[in-house]
């Protein structure tokens, strides 16, 4: 008989004594950054951290990983913002999202992100790349784009600089993507490319030209 295990983690962040301080503060310390600085901020009355790009990146591995987390199957929920940055070059969208099963030296990952700027957008077709996919090492998204198009990025009604709630359900080799307490998933992927035996940490990820902030991180692991 299999026992399933729950262990909820929760990492948000309030630590402001006008508010009952029931969990754990999330602090710069508690992530491995990769290629992003990251620091503590409060960012629309949320105690948060805000993560950049340092210099310039090589690849996708820009992320901050979560120290002490081994996740496999189970649910990831957080609250991320994220928009470019006052220098960003034209293609800058904002990008942001979670990477989970994530390898301690960042060498493999499953990523979902958002690209805020295109929610909203006049022109249809990047509304319709609103949310990402993508998975570390082989699959970026100009790969699964070209092979796949439309496969592994969908709309959703997003905007720069805001809170947006997300969740991702993760099970073997397929993950769902919800945004804002939305009954149904934005994003279905049925093949994980990492394969479904995978399992690592959580990461706070963002693409080029990005200021991210990130907090209200909840882990519920299943096994």
């Amino acid at each position: 008989m299999t026992t399933k295990l729950s262990v909820v983690l929760i990492l948000s962040l309030l630590f402001s004594l006008k508010y009952n301080a029931q969990n754990k503060a999330l602090f710069p310390s508690d992530v491995i950054p990769f290629q992003v600085t990251v620091k503590k901020s409060v960012y629309k009355r949320k105690n948060a951290l805000a993560l950049e790009i340092k210099g310039q990146a090589d690849g996708d591995r820009t992320l901050a990983i979560l120290k002490n987390i081994d996740f496999h199957n189970g649910i990831i929920e957080a609250t991320v913002s994220g928009q470019p940055l006052a220098n960003a070059g034209e293609t800058a969208r904002g990008f942001v999202g979670i990477a989970f099963r994530a390898v301690s030296d960042a060498s493999g990952m499953e990523v979902f992100y958002l690209r805020p700027t295109n929610g909203r957008a006049d022109d249809q077709l990047r509304r319709n790349h609103s949310s990402q996919y993508i998975s570390i090492p082989g699959h970026p998204w100009e790969k699964l784009r070209k092979e796949t198009p439309g496969e592994y990025e969908a709309y959703v009604d997003v905007v720069p600089a805001e809170w947006t709630r997300i969740k991702i359900v993760v099970k073997d080799q397929t993950a769902r993507l919800y945004v804002d307490g939305a009954s149904q998933p934005t994003l279905i992927v049925n093949d994980l490319k990492q394969g479904k035996d995978m399992r690592g940490s959580i990461g706070l990820w963002i693409g080029p030209g990005t200021l991210g902030h990130f907090t209200d991180v909840k882990i519920t692991k299943e096994d």
